[in-house]
C-alpha cells in the first residue's frame, strides 16, 4: 500500500521548495508511545483526483497537477454541498486550500502523473458555499480504541496498529467530534482497557474533563491470524458510552499480514459511518450521569418536643452504585452473547450487564450490576424462563430444557429385544 503524505499548500509555490523537508519530518517516528492524529482540523477533503501533465520541467509539471487538482476538487465539493460545480479563481482557492494529499504520484522529466487529493478549509469554503452553519455535529467524544490480539487488549499502553489507524483517519467530513489522544504523558494510566470496563460515572466525569470532552467512544477490533503472514480477520465492535453498549459490530478480512493496515483502515470508514448513523437516529446521546453531578445531602431539622433539645440529623441521599452480580451463560455463539446481554438489561433493576469473560462454545461470563438484593434477581430470571443455579453474587442460568454446555449425554436406552 503506497503511504499518503499529506503537505500543506500555503503558498503553492513555497511547498514545492520545501516538500521535502515537510514529508521527512512528519514521517519521522522516534519510537515513542503517542501517535499524533494526522489531520484535526476539520477540513474538507476530496480524493482520487487524476491529474497528467506535461511542461518544460518536472517542477513546472508537477506545480501545474496540483493547481488542476484544486480546481477537480473544488468543482467536486461544490457539487456534493450543494453549490452547483461553480469555478472559482485560483487566488480564492489558494486561500481555501488547506493542503493537498499524494496518494499516487510519477514524476518525469516533463510529465506529471498522479492521483491527489485536495483538503479545503471548512470556515473559509463552507462560508463560500454558505453551508457554515448547517453542518451538525455531536457533542466532543473522547475516542479510545482498543485492539485485542493473541488474546490481550491494549488502548494507549503501548503503540499499536488500530491505534495508528485512527491517528491517520481524517474527521473532517464526519458528523461525529472525535477527540483523539496522542497516547503519551498520563494517556496510558487513565484511558487503558480496563477503564473502558468501568461504569463508574464519578470517575469518567474526571477523566472527560481532562480531556474537554463530554462522552465516551471505544472502537474496538478483535485481530484473529489464522497462519504467520497468511489471512487476518478482523471484528469490528462500535461501543459507545460508560457502560460499553455496542451500536454496530461487523467482521472483515484480507489475504496476508502485509494488508492489515488496509483492514484496518476500512475498519475505522464503517464504525465512523456507523457512529454517525446512530447520531442521526439519535442513539448517541449522552448518558445524564456523565454531566449531572449527585445531589448533596440535605439537613432535616425534626421539631423540638417538651423537654427535649433541638436534633439536626443528617439524611444523606444514597446514590445505588448497584451491586456486582457475575452470572455465567452457555454462549454458543457471538449472536447468543449479545442477546444475553439484552436479555439482562431488559430485567427491572439492572443498570448494566458487560461480558467480562467470552468463550465462544462454552461458558461466558457477564457482569451485571444490580440495585437490590442479589436474590432479588432469581425470580426475576425465572420468570423469564431461564434455570438458575447459585446463590449471592454467582449465578448460573440456562434457557429451561437446554443442556449445559459440554455436558455428556444419557446414555441410550438398550433396545427392547435386548437380553442380560
Amino acid at each position: 500500500m503506497i503511504a499518503r503524505r499529506l503537505v500543506r499548500l500555503l503558498p503553492i509555490a513555497l511547498m514545492i521548495a520545501v516538500t521535502g523537508g515537510i514529508v521527512a519530518a512528519q514521517d519521522d517516528d522516534d519510537g515513542s508511545r503517542g501517535v499524533s492524529p494526522g489531520d484535526s482540523s476539520g477540513s474538507y477533503e476530496v480524493g482520487g483526483i487524476d491529474v497528467d501533465v506535461t511542461a518544460k520541467t518536472a517542477d513546472a509539471a508537477r506545480t501545474g497537477g496540483w493547481r488542476i487538482a484544486q480546481r477537480k476538487g473544488w468543482q467536486m465539493l461544490s457539487q456534493r454541498l450543494g453549490g452547483g460545480g461553480s469555478l472559482v479563481s485560483d487566488g480564492t482557492l489558494d486561500s481555501m486550500v488547506s493542503g493537498i494529499v499524494v496518494e499516487n504520484e510519477q514524476i518525469g522529466p516533463n510529465r506529471y502523473v498522479a492521483r491527489l487529493g485536495v483538503l479545503f478549509s471548512r470556515a473559509r469554503a463552507g462560508a463560500l458555499l454558505g453551508v457554515a452553519g448547517r453542518t451538525t455535529r455531536s457533542a466532543p467524544m473522547l475516542t479510545i480504541p482498543i485492539e485485542w490480539s493473541g488474546g490481550a487488549g491494549q488502548a494507549f499502553e503501548q503503540k499499536t496498529e488500530w491505534q495508528e489507524a485512527w491517528s491517520r483517519y481524517r474527521t473532517g467530513n464526519s458528523a461525529i467530534d472525535y477527540v483523539r489522544p496522542a497516547g503519551s504523558g498520563p494517556d496510558s494510566l487513565l484511558l487503558n482497557t480496563g477503564q473502558t470496563g468501568r461504569p463508574s460515572r464519578i470517575w469518567w466525569r474526571t477523566i472527560l474533563d481532562q480531556y474537554g470532552a463530554s462522552d465516551i467512544l471505544t472502537p474496538v477490533v478483535r485481530l484473529s491470524r489464522q497462519w504467520p503472514g497468511g489471512p487476518i480477520i478482523g471484528v469490528f465492535e462500535a461501543r459507545h458510552g460508560p457502560d460499553n453498549h455496542i451500536i454496530a459490530r461487523f467482521t472483515l478480512r484480507v489475504g496476508n499480514g502485509d494488508a492489515l493496515p488496509v483492514l484496518l483502515d476500512a475498519g475505522v470508514k464503517r464504525l465512523d459511518d456507523a457512529y454517525q448513523t446512530a447520531l442521526r437516529n439519535g442513539v448517541l446521546h449522552t448518558d445524564p450521569g456523565l454531566y449531572n453531578r449527585p445531589p448533596e445531602p440535605t439537613a432535616v431539622v425534626e421539631e423540638e418536643a417538651p423537654g427535649e433539645a433541638l436534633v439536626e440529623t443528617t439524611d444523606a441521599v444514597q446514590v445505588a452504585s448497584g451491586t456486582a452480580i457475575s452470572v455465567q451463560v452457555d454462549t454458543p455463539g457471538a449472536s447468543s452473547v449479545s442477546a444475553t446481554e439484552a436479555a439482562l438489561r431488559g430485567i427491572p433493576g439492572v443498570r448494566s450487564a458487560l461480558t467480562t469473560s467470552l468463550a465462544l462454545g462454552g461458558v461466558s461470563v457477564i457482569r451485571v450490576s444490580f440495585d437490590g438484593d442479589p436474590a432479588a434477581i432469581r425470580p426475576l430470571l425465572e420468570a423469564r424462563g431461564w434455570t438458575v443455579q447459585g446463590t449471592g453474587t454467582t449465578l448460573r442460568i440456562r434457557r429451561a430444557g437446554a443442556p449445559s454446555q459440554g455436558s455428556t449425554p444419557p446414555p441410550s436406552p438398550p433396545p427392547e429385544n435386548a437380553t442380560n
